[in-house]
């Protein structure tokens, strides 16, 4: 049998140390909700032993049922017919069985017949499936936007639609993309009006919409008339009728199980979500740092099958009298792939805790400013944000969990483009790899890995492409907060590695002063340039820190920290070379070359 979960050291090693027990303390209301719900954990072991029994049943899930239908989802595709879309069989079949397994609405609050897990643990999920089939995580993923709804929407909505997806009777989409606004939303055309009746209805189109076919969908649509900016749009729910037609479904070079459509609204009717002219500045960015991880998880498991399938084929595949694992380029090929899994999968559980501690934060410092009544959506058993509130000063809390709110905002502000940056890109090199080490079997369709290779290359594209990721990321670099977080990580205890500790210290000036380079040009086109090279300096620092700390727990993981110093060190050398040699008349003669036919 195959089991995605019990099978991936790594992966039960992440689980094993991520650090939950503030998380799952705030996310479970100090243990109160086993008062109301049977199922809730009466403390920290009793709710990581519920992780684990949900990520051995998703792991078999996505081993023993998704990935062997795997092929034939990629082959067959999804299609329209009469204007519905029609999933491969694999699809239907995968998703009936995550539905029987109560795994549709892992993080929304059990009030709505979800699990209440942290995005940390559904986030493994994610990866799991996305191993097995990442077009079947578009779909399943996307229950995500039940989060949105959850945190956002009034108590009506959310008691409507919350139980239809926890249930996973309904399955979702995000349709913001239009033809003329793609990664620029504040452009978004779409027109949402408000009739004599009080109903809002929506026409226009949305076109790359994953999953448009979802039964629900979450719309960002322009509600003020007149407006061409952010502040005219706002969220909408709407319920798919005989208002909205899917017009085509996208051919497209990977993830084929999923569709990808192009949607018409006519005067389709939805409901408001939220506030007016929210739309973009509040829902969608609250929507990303969700979408980002997810992405993120999805190229971890496309990564992840990646390698497996070159190691395998390392060990089969005779050449030259043995297994061509044997030849060294081979060899430094996989450990290569390997040490950058397992770098990336640190980055992604580090950027998942955070997220969780930016989450868990705002539930609490909502149930104290509500007095125990939810707000945002936060669940409390009956009572016991009262009686947790009365047990200390409110006000003086609510003060303290602000500003730690300020910091968390700003890491996960920060971590989610950097890890979706880092996992994205590192699953495209991994499924290359691997396509390489298959040879020229890799490139005919009878082995899998052409298929990850045609998967991987959507990952850095949507959501955002790395390019928007190291804009979404840049500010927190030369802004210091990414130093800071780097000073913690420094200050941590790490007898075990001291000489290491060292090099990444060394590497770290090194990327300090690049920092300081651009700051000091203070010219936007020349911080532009170098923006990626800063990015991804901090991005090996970070994964660099998070590797040394998982190397005081494991003999294996220092090989890996290693490995991984040694490749670091040349890379943000090379980086911080480019940096400082260049200065502003390097723009010039960027502008000189691009120009040059």
């Amino acid at each position: 049998m195959s089991n995605y979960f019990s099978d991936n050291p790594d992966l039960r090693f992440a689980l094993e140390h991520l650090d939950l027990g503030r998380v799952v303390d705030l996310r479970e209301d100090g243990y109160t909700q086993s008062r109301d719900f049977t199922f809730a954990p009466r403390d920290l072991d009793d709710a990581l032993d519920s992780y684990r029994r949900t990520l051995e049943i998703a792991g078999e899930i996505a081993g023993e049922y998704v990935a062997p239908r795997a092929e034939s989802v990629d082959r067959e595709g999804s299609r329209l017919v009469n204007g519905e879309v029609c999933y491969a069989p694999g699809i239907d079949e995968a998703l009936d069985r995550l539905r029987e397994a109560d795994l549709m609405g892992i993080t929304l609050p059990r009030r709505y017949g979800g699990l209440n897990f942290p995005f940390s643990v559904s986030t493994m999920i994610l990866e799991m499936v996305s191993r097995a089939d990442p077009a079947l995580m578009n779909v399943f993923g996307l229950q995500d936007i039940a989060e949105t709804i959850s945190h956002f929407a009034d108590e009506e909505i959310r008691r409507t639609y919350l139980p239809r997806f926890a249930s996973g009777e309904v399955t979702g989409s995000m349709a913001l993309t239009e033809p003329e606004a793609g990664s620029d939303l504040q452009n978004v055309q779409l027109k949402a009006r408000l009739g004599s009746d009080g109903v809002w209805r929506l026409n226009g189109v949305k076109r790359f919409i994953t999953n448009g076919c979802g039964r629900i969908s979450l719309v960002l649509a322009r509600s003020e008339e007149g407006t061409t900016d952010a502040r005219g749009l706002s969220m909408f729910l709407y319920e798919r009728d005989e208002h909205m037609k899917i017009r085509r479904l996208e051919d497209k070079l990977g993830i084929h199980g999923s569709p990808t459509c192009e949607l018409q609204f006519n005067d389709a009717p939805a409901l408001l979500v939220g506030e007016r002219r929210r739309g973009l500045t509040t829902y969608v960015m609250s929507l990303m740092n969700g979408a980002r991880l997810a992405i993120a998880a999805q190229a971890q498991g496309i990564a992840e099958a990646a390698f497996r399938a070159a190691d395998k084929y390392a060990d089969e595949r005779i050449q030259f009298g043995g297994p061509i694992r044997n030849l060294t380029a081979v060899a430094a090929m996989l450990a290569d792939m390997k040490v950058a899994v397992e770098a990336s999968r640190a980055l992604l559980y580090e950027t998942a805790l955070i997220v969780d501690l930016k989450e868990g934060i705002e539930r609490r410092i909502g149930q104290l400013g509500e007095s125990g009544a939810e707000a945002g959506g936060a669940e409390t058993g009956a009572g016991s944000a009262a009686e947790r509130a009365a047990s200390a000063d409110p006000a003086a809390e609510i003060k303290g969990l602000r500003g730690e709110l300020k910091k968390y905002n700003r890491l996960a502000a920060l971590y989610t483009p950097i890890a979706k940056a880092c996992a994205t890109e590192m699953a495209n090199t991994v499924a290359y790899q691997s396509l390489q080490i298959h040879g020229g079997s890799g490139y005919m369709r009878d082995f899998a890995v052409e298929r990850h290779a045609r998967d991987a290359r959507i990952t850095n594209i949507y959501e955002g492409t790395t390019q928007l990721q190291v804009v979404a990321a840049i500010g927190g670099v030369l802004s210091g907060t990414m130093a800071e977080r780097l000073d913690e990580y420094d200050a941590a205890d790490l007898p075990a590695t001291p000489e290491l500790l060292a090099r990444v210290r060394t590497m770290r000036g090194r990327w300090a002063a690049a920092v300081a380079h651009v700051r000091a040009v203070d010219d936007t086109m020349f911080r532009d340039f170098h923006a990626r090279r800063l990015v991804e300096m901090a991005i090996d620092l970070v994964c660099a820190y998070l590797l040394l700390r998982d190397a005081q727990h494991d003999a294996r993981k220092l090989l890996v920290a290693e490995y991984f110093v040694a490749g670091m060190t040349a890379r943000i050398e090379g980086n911080a070379v480019a940096v400082l040699a260049s200065d502003a008349g390097t723009i010039d003669a960027l502008a000189a070359l691009s120009r040059d036919a």
